[in-house]
């Protein structure tokens, strides 16, 4: 593993406990966050050699000293947030891409993309297997996102085949834990606030849809798995144990304790119904599957949140 790893994004859910964990390994680590949708609360608690740079990726990313390893993970990431930042989704996506890449590039880096299971859209394959090209409204309200991640596949992999950058793309699946926001109108943080505070549970729809949840930590294993090779990917990241929405629900409701109203709400534009990824890929080339169970995996979240929901 090398010396000094960069995480644009690192103040944010998944990058916060990836920074934590580089850290862990003995690495200096500088990450970059324009605290757009990140938390300066998320990184407090890193010290020792950890570095913290407070810019926009999309304006430019000076970094001091030789660089062995950029992990990219700057972007808004909930619907919620992209479509209050759409212009800004897009330039991350694309500029902000183009700069980490020269980063990596510069410093002969490894270079990590986190990508996403949206770059599938709604998808008409189940489950999503890394060949599928998907099926994504390219225009509509989560088209920034969508379309952000799969314009940063593309450069990523031309910079690799025309300039020999070392890339690997991650496709990461609902990915949920601790340091979510409450607010970021994802559905585990959403439906555990209302829980803890007896508001009425919001499910879209009739709760059929479908999600396959994969715990930050074993998230974070995987992209430390792509970092540690020399695999360009993509490669799914998530659990391939689906659940439909309403089920969740009455998990989070039974590892709490409580039982509060629940009451649907209109679905979301170009909501998937289906989300559920194929692993074979992370199996055979990182060695890598999730470990941590549903229940236990809820249970720690809950924990995180009853402690810090007035902080959240």
């Amino acid at each position: 593993m090398p010396g000094h790893a960069v995480v644009t994004g690192g103040a944010g859910f998944v990058g916060s406990h990836l920074c934590e964990r580089l850290l862990a390994r003995g690495l200096r680590v500088t990450c970059v966050d324009n605290l757009s949708t990140g938390r300066a609360d998320n990184i407090a608690h890193l010290h020792g050699d950890f570095h913290f740079v407070e810019a926009d990726v999309a304006r430019g990313l000076d970094i001091t000293g030789h660089v062995d390893l950029v992990l990219h993970l700057a972007s808004p990431a909930s619907p919620r947030d992209y479509e209050r930042l759409p212009v800004e989704t897009l330039q991350v996506g694309a500029v902000g891409t183009g700069h980490a890449l020269d980063l990596a590039q510069a410093n002969g880096a490894r270079f990590v993309l986190a990508s996403t299971s949206e770059v599938y859209g709604d998808p008409r394959e189940h489950p999503q297997r890394e060949t599928y090209w998907g099926n994504v409204n390219p225009v509509g309200p989560r088209s920034v996102y969508d379309e952000a991640k799969r314009y940063a596949e593309a450069l990523t992999a031309a910079c690799r085949r025309a300039r020999g950058v070392n890339t690997g793309i991650a496709r990461i699946f609902n990915t949920y834990g601790p340091r979510m926001r409450a607010d970021d109108g994802r559905a585990i943080p959403t439906f555990v606030k209302q829980v803890l505070t007896g508001e009425p549970v919001t499910v879209a729809g009739e709760g059929a849809q479908t999600r396959s949840l994969c715990y930050v930590d074993d998230t974070v294993d995987g992209l430390l798995a792509l970092a540690d090779s020399d695999f360009p990917g993509p490669v799914n990241l998530g659990n391939p144990h689906e659940l439909r929405i309403r089920d969740l629900v009455g998990e989070i409701q039974r590892l709490a304790g409580t039982s509060v109203l629940v009451r649907g709400i209109p679905a979301p534009v170009d909501d998937p119904q289906r989300r559920c990824p194929d692993i074979a890929v992370a199996q055979r080339e990182l060695g890598w599957q999730p470990r941590v169970e549903l229940h236990e995996g809820l249970r720690r979240t809950l924990k995180w949140f009853a402690t810090h929901l007035s902080l959240v």
